[in-house]
């Protein structure tokens, strides 16, 4: 499936969908203790059940992004390119 392949693995997207959802579920939480007044059990549900389709939706934001060659930078330049990777004048 074209959606599936980029520049980053599989095991690296989804690492970091994880890890970016839970610092997101903490953010939602505390919202969630303040929008609710402190009731914990209701702030607790909102970030619970955003979890796992936000994972799922960031996964695929970063597949799609990762098609955009946009801003990627493969090589460094050496000292013999410029930096738009045109060799440069002796």
């Amino acid at each position: 499936m074209f959606l599936l392949r980029g520049v980053e693995s599989h095991p690296r997207s989804f690492v970091k969908a994880v890890s970016w959802r839970a610092l997101g579920s903490i953010d939602t939480f505390v919202l969630g203790m303040i929008f609710t007044h402190g009731n914990g059990k209701i702030a607790g549900a909102i970030a619970g059940t955003e979890v796992f389709t936000k994972i799922i939706l960031f996964y695929f934001h970063e597949r799609l992004w990762s098609l955009v060659r946009w801003g990627h930078r493969l090589d460094k330049p050496g000292p013999e390119q410029s930096s738009e990777g045109v060799p440069s004048a002796p």
